[in-house]
């Protein structure tokens, strides 16, 4: 459910993230496998994706994403798409942008501990594989769907 929708008031706060849709020269996206002791969706493949830290912009997490996550340089070429999920404490706020690599090719993991780490990529014109992601409740992953006239059912729970 959106953030304010039906009759639950409002989560307190609000989780900025960002996720990002990388391509190759093919017209695939890369996909990543999160780790298997990853919080809330572990060993799912998914999109590269960060929550905002203090002040950081948008723009500043993506290229943040790029170099600490997958050790290449990025700019922004496009929205993809946005939505909001009352995630109980919080009401989590994401935007997805399609990116350029200006410098590098993409590799996982990165040696930087501080932020979490992906254990495998893929480049893939299968937005099916993203499914499974999307129906644990990735925000990234149901917005990437959309975007590509993709369904999936979400898993109660």
């Amino acid at each position: 459910m959106a953030c304010g929708e039906g009759s639950e008031p409002r989560p307190a706060s609000t989780k900025e993230s960002v996720a990002i849709v990388v391509r190759n020269s093919k017209g695939e996206f890369l996909a990543v496998k999160r780790a298997d002791d990853d919080d809330s969706l572990p060993c799912v493949w998914g999109l590269p994706a960060a929550s905002l830290r203090g002040a950081e912009t948008a723009e500043q997490a993506v290229i943040r994403i790029g170099r600490q996550k997958l050790g290449i340089d990025l700019e922004i070429s496009d929205l993809v798409g946005e939505d909001s999920e009352d995630r109980g404490q919080h009401c989590l706020h994401l935007a997805e942008y399609a990116v350029h690599v200006i410098r590098g090719e993409p590799s996982v993991p990165q040696p930087d501990q501080s932020v979490s780490q992906y254990t495998a990529l893929q480049y893939t014109l299968d937005p099916g594989l993203l499914s499974e992601a999307a129906r644990r409740g990735s925000l990234c992953c149901r917005i990437f769907l959309r975007s590509q006239g993709a369904g999936f059912t979400r898993q109660s729970g």
